[in-house]
């Protein structure tokens, strides 16, 4: 009887919650990262460069006016060891096994929460990115994971740690920018012009989260899909005050300054945010 009750357990699972269940089970596939140094951060002109363009796409100056981008490292070589980072964004395929295995809470968040947060979104846009039922929301298993905080995304790596029996964590902010950037420092993953069709933005729609690995062409030099745009990622570095640096850019901006693998800006460890995923490093 045992045999035949795992398959009931396994046709009970398949019909509550998808087949996509099983295929999401599989490891992240990573890129090897070498041991080494990369040209980190920026220089006035990739910086004046950035303001420029968020300037023709906006129409205005407030990027400049905030000063965006003047914090960002100055730039210049950094070393690091070796690790392996994940190729894609956790997807929620990848979140829902670590959720049903866990009982971790799902991604979501309520009305008065995300209105106490401030942000220009309103609360109807993040329906379609919260779970319902303790699932994804239909047709987005394999989109990026959103509305996950900085403790949720660690949870996460340190399942999948005891999971597999090697070290999973979020990436410092140098392991990100050197993944997304290379070692020659360019602007951008693929080179120092930008190009609205090699990266999910607001330039070119649509307005959303897409499937994870779309844009080929927007690859690092290591083979990293989605360094840019798509959505915000997680980082281990400490901004100070409970916040957190965040890499990469989103759907819901244009420009792209701040799809720059050098631009940085931190929030607050407990935000869930639809603009906000991560992806995980793995130490061998």
């Amino acid at each position: 009887m045992k045999p035949f009750t795992s398959v009931l357990s396994v046709f009970a699972v398949a019909v509550f919650l998808g087949p996509p269940i099983a295929a999401a089970g599989e490891i992240p596939e990573t890129v090897e990262i070498p041991a080494g140094a990369f040209i980190s951060g920026s220089d006035p002109a990739e910086r004046e460069a950035a303001y420029r363009l968020d300037e023709a796409a906006y129409g205005h100056s407030r990027t400049r006016e905030w000063g965006w981008y003047d914090s960002e490292r100055k730039r210049g070589k950094i070393n690091t060891g070796r690790y392996r980072i994940a190729k894609t964004l956790i997807t929620n395929a990848r979140y829902q096994v670590f959720v049903l295995e866990t009982g971790h809470r799902v991604p979501d968040v309520d009305e008065d929460t995300w209105n106490s947060y401030g942000l220009v979104h309103p609360y109807k846009r993040t329906r379609r990115h919260a779970w319902k039922n303790g699932a994804p929301p239909d047709g987005r298993l394999h989109h990026p994971v959103v509305m996950v905080s900085h403790a949720d995304a660690r949870a996460y790596g340190e399942w999948l740690s005891k999971k597999t029996g090697k070290t999973w964590r979020l990436p410092s902010e140098a392991e990100w920018e050197k993944a997304a950037r290379g070692t020659d420092g360019r602007w951008f993953p693929w080179g120092n012009s930008y190009d609205t069709k090699r990266l999910n933005s607001h330039d070119l729609g649509p307005f959303d989260t897409v499937p994870v690995g779309r844009f080929p062409g927007g690859e690092s030099p290591f083979g990293l899909a989605d360094p840019a745009g798509q959505v915000f990622e997680w980082t281990s570095t400490d901004a100070k005050k409970g916040r957190y640096l965040v890499k990469g850019g989103s759907w819901d901006d244009k420009g792209c300054g701040i799809c720059r693998p050098a631009a940085r800006h931190s929030r607050p460890e407990h935000l869930k945010h639809i603009l906000i995923g991560f992806r995980l490093v793995r130490l061998d």
